[in-house]
């Protein structure tokens, strides 16, 4: 069994009103979320991008808008039906920030809606993929679908009528429905039914090739199958989001595992906080669903049809390689195949960024080689997010079994990743690992790994890889990533001292190539940024840089507006919440702020300091909210290689340039796209020298 340690945890607190500071200088971060999401539908519309790519995007919002409610929307309402909903540090008040957002989404779904039915689909027809309704199918189409649906729907359907006899049904989150009014003729009475879609089944039918029709669409027709001898009345389509972030008293649960699982289970039925029914729907059978599932007009949201548009990403994934962004392989360079990887970390540190450099014959490569190598003599790592079939978890399982000292910190509260995290963190206790599940009231979200290798000369050698991205070999084809390989013997004090921390009672937080959260990752930055301040007083180079994927923290922001001031040139590339206003006269006024989506998503966090021109570059897991900050175990480490400082520095260079591809913050929060003729992505693949791969 795994264990639990305790920890204690101090939360960073922030004052509204600070001297030369104004009370409104931060944006609200709900709606700056949904602004986010805003900019993944810009991508769906820009007819430059491929086809298939666009449909791809498309279905990101759908399910990025999915994952707001069930934690945003929902903790929002949870904390106000509990009284425990404060003013946001916009100045909002709860009921503000819940109306507000409500709207801001309402408009996006309309929008995405009718970018799918005016743009894409006719785009899609004009390249042979139709995405149909079911009068639109030929007759041969129907026939071959009902046949289908006899064979293979009609089994699995469970229709569910409510009378006196039987109660509404319960509705999971995120299932799609048909609500159903059917007439029995022989008393007649007419009854509500609910049928729900098989999430097991694919979300569209092929009725032909390259002709698909929502599966809805197919079991709507065929209801009178379902219920023999009644009179369909009418159907109608809705969709039910619920309240999925996870709630564990770990202060009093035994097992957090157990209680994780119980949880999990629970979590199915929590309160709805979305109701998506298509605009067809006749008020009757709006007002009971309302009544039943206990929602108000507010949380009702009416679209075109179809819903779940999430689902489209079985159409991005058609294999139409022309309508698709070219295949690539990630470049070997930075460690060759004929090279041994322990001999060039003790030669030089390696920095790799994925997807432009392999994840396979880098990270993946040192556990791999760390398992079957005689001289290694233990292995610990920390795991949030991998993949079920990852190679690392199979070298992990095989070095233990070797007989090597195998340490796994997993963290099983990951979000919506938790029951796999479960799963595979029994698997490793089996093969003999020990696996410890981090501390009570905090999050493991650092990314690194140790290997403690036997030396020819006798000597122990540590091996580190501190990274910006999950340990998953999937994501790491999609997820823009930092990592850092070293034999540094301070890196590697500093890591063994880390997972020490983690694994025990060790209180060391005297590091000295790292910066660790919640200890002193936000002081070490506050620092810093002060530091450039005096630099820029001296008249000695200073410059603030910031790569992260949210800026929210108010205690960074607020030294952020105090360097802007004082004339402290400042630069932030975020992909997503940024709550700081840039270009504010007397406030900001030197502070930019852009955000680049693409192909892939930007998710390194670089913090870079001009330090009086001896520049000081940090890399890390840790984004700049309230959670990394103070709820998480974080960890940031120093870039000292003055190349590798030069190319990170470099992409900021990149990035904020006059002619670059981006999206820019304005002061009242509206993000503004920018068409320049460099794309940043683009621009990196060409720079690493990727082959391109002939479709």
């Amino acid at each position: 069994m795994g264990t639990i340690y305790l920890m204690s945890v101090e939360p960073g607190h922030f004052a509204r009103s600070v001297d030369g500071l104004p009370e409104d200088r931060f944006l609200d971060r709900e709606e700056s979320w949904l602004r986010f999401n805003q900019r993944v539908l810009d991508l769906a519309a820009d007819p430059s991008l491929p086809l298939l790519e666009r449909v791809r995007f498309l279905s990101i919002f759908a399910t990025n808008l999915d994952e707001f409610f069930m934690v945003r929307v929902a903790g929002l309402t949870r904390r106000m039906a509990t009284g425990i909903a404060v003013q946001s540090a916009s100045g909002r008040q709860p009921r503000e920030v819940l109306a507000h957002t409500s709207e801001v989404a309402r408009d996006l779904m309309l929008e995405h809606a009718a970018l799918f039915r005016e743009e894409i689909l006719p785009a899609l027809a004009k390249e042979g993929i139709e995405v149909l309704r079911w009068d639109e199918l030929a007759d041969t189409e129907k026939e071959s679908l009902n046949r289908l649906f006899r064979r293979r729907i009609y089994p699995v359907l469970t229709p569910l009528v409510v009378d006196p006899a039987h109660p509404f049904p319960y509705i999971s989150g995120q299932s799609l429905n048909l609500a159903v009014l059917v007439r029995d003729p022989e008393v007649g009475t007419t009854m509500f039914a609910r049928v729900k879609v098989p999430p097991v089944l694919p979300r569209f039918l092929e009725a032909s090739p390259s002709r698909f029709v929502p599966l809805e669409d197919v079991i709507a027709e065929n209801l009178p199958e379902l219920f023999t001898g009644t009179e369909i009345l009418e159907h109608h389509a809705f969709r039910v989001t619920r309240n999925q972030d996870l709630e564990v008293d770990e202060d009093i649960a035994e097992n957090l595992l157990q209680a994780l699982e119980r949880e999990l289970l629970r979590r199915r039925f929590g309160p709805v906080v979305r109701l998506e029914v298509e605009e067809s729907i006749t008020p009757e059978v709006l007002d009971l669903l309302m009544t039943e599932l206990e929602v108000d007009e507010r949380a009702v949201y009416r679209v075109p049809g179809p819903l779940d548009l999430g689902g489209m990403s079985a159409i991005a994934d058609l294999d139409r390689g022309e309508l698709k962004y070219p295949p690539f392989v990630p470049s070997e360079a930075a460690l060759p195949h004929d090279t041994d990887i322990f001999a060039t970390l003790r030669d030089h540190d390696v920095l790799v960024q994925h997807p432009y450099d392999s994840f396979t014959t880098s990270v993946e490569r040192l556990i791999e080689d760390a398992a079957t190598d005689p001289q290694v003599l233990a292995i610990k790592q920390t795991l949030y997010r991998t993949s079920g079939d990852s190679p690392i978890i199979d070298a992990l399982i095989d070095a233990a079994e070797a007989g090597k000292q195998v340490v796994v910190v997993v963290e099983i509260k990951a979000r919506f990743d938790e029951q796999a995290n479960i799963t595979w963190a029994r698997k490793l206790e089996r093969a003999g690992c020990h696996v410890v599940y981090g501390f009570v009231g905090l999050k493991t979200h650092c990314k690194t790994a140790l290997v403690v290798r036997l030396e020819s000369d006798g000597t122990l050698r540590r091996y580190c890889h501190i990274g910006t991205g999950n340990y998953n070999p999937k994501t790491a084809r999609i997820y823009e990533d930092y990592g850092l390989l070293t034999a540094d013997p301070e890196v590697g004090q500093d890591v063994s001292a880390l997972f020490n921390h983690l694994t025990g009672y060790s209180r060391d937080t005297d590091y000295r190539r790292l910066l660790v959260a919640p200890d002193s990752l936000r002081t070490g930055l506050v620092e810093r940024v002060e530091r450039e301040i005096e630099h820029h007083e001296q008249g000695r180079p200073a410059r603030i840089r910031f790569k992260c994927n949210a800026l929210v923290d108010e205690v960074l922001i607020d030294a952020l507006y105090r360097a802007s001031q004082e004339g402290v040139p400042v630069d932030v590339w975020v992909r997503g919440i940024c709550a700081l206003r840039p270009g504010v006269p007397g406030l900001s006024e030197t502070i930019q702020v852009r955000s680049i989506l693409g192909r892939f998503l930007e998710h390194s966090r670089v913090y870079a300091f001009e330090n009086g021109g001896n520049h000081e570059v940090w890399i890390g897991s840790a984004d700049l909210m309230h959670r990394n900050l103070d709820r998480r175990v974080e960890t940031l480490v120093r870039v000292t290689d003055p190349a590798h400082c030069a190319d990170l520095v470099g992409r900021f260079d990149l990035a904020m340039g006059a002619d670059t591809k981006c999206w820019v913050l304005g002061e009242n929060g509206v993000w503004t796209r920018h068409e320049g003729d460099v794309d940043v992505q683009t621009h990196l693949m060409r720079a690493r020298r990727w082959r391109t791969v002939d479709s």
